[in-house]
This record gives structure tokens, sequence and C-alpha cells, in this order.
């Protein structure tokens, strides 16, 4: 599936860029006997519904002239939100510093929920302040990583 993702984000992020939005990413997958590809978009001024409904009448064309997915799924275009989940190196860049919540497949220290800051990380790992010592997580480990927001 990250082969049909990484097509897709090729293909729409030119379109997206030039209408103005930051392609944030883009999903595809199997949920039940449905399959979804979302593609969230972000701004300097946030994302509305309006956003949306634009980005979707631009990109319907350009995606189905691709013909990159042969089975029928449903398109949604999306903002990232408040609490983004992170999963490119890029995203993690630009939240060094900031306050996440790492989902574990498997428990460190019997933790399966790791709240802290993000000082750094590489190809095999993620560090992790959190309020007491710094935790170096083996990315295979994760299986959500996501901004905190404090309400």
């Amino acid at each position: 599936m990250a082969n049909i993702e990484e097509k897709v984000e090729s293909l729409v992020k030119p379109k997206v860029e030039e209408l103005g939005y930051k392609l944030y990413d883009v999903e595809y997958a199997k949920e039940g006997k449905d399959y979804f590809l979302r593609i969230y978009i972000d701004s300097e001024k946030g994302i509305d519904i309006t956003d949306c409904e634009k980005v979707s009448r631009e990109l319907n064309d350009i995606l189905d002239e691709a013909d990159y997915i042969k089975t029928e799924y449903f398109l949604e275009i999306s903002s990232p939100g408040v609490e983004r989940i992170l999963r490119k190196d890029s995203h993690l860049e630009e939240n060094i510093g900031n306050e996440v919540e790492v989902k574990l497949f498997k428990s460190i220290d019997k933790e399966k929920v790791i709240s802290g800051k993000i000082t750094k990380f590489d190809k095999e790992d993620i560090y992790i302040q959190t309020d007491s010592k710094e935790v170096k997580i083996e990315r295979a480990l994760i299986s959500q990583i996501k901004t905190k927001y404090n309400w």
C-alpha cells in the first residue's frame, strides 16, 4: 500500500500546492470491506470544509486518469487535525521539542503509551524526553505516534 501512497503523493502534490495548500500526508487503507484514499492538506490559516471540497474537485479527475488504484475506493480530503499522526521523518523533524504520545505494540518498562517531547530521531529509533528520563524507542515497536495538544 505504501507504493500506492507514494505514487499518489507524487501525482497530487503539485496540484495541491498550486491551489495554495501543503500536502501533509496520503494514506491508503482498507477498513472492513472498503478502501479509503485519504489526502491530508494543511495551510497557515487552517483547513475548513470549503478547502477540502475545492481540493477534492481538482484531484478527482487527476486520480481517475492516473488509475493507480484498480479497486473501488472512497476519496477523503481532510485536515491532519490538531493532534496529528506523525508518519514521516519530515513530520518528526517539524515536531522536535513538541509534546507527543507514542503507542507501542510491545511494552517498554511496563508502558504501552509513552508521552513526552521528541528530542531526536534516526533511521532506527525515536527519542522521547518524559518527565523523568529520555526514552529510546525502536521504530519497529511504534504502532502510532501523534502530537499531543494540551487542551
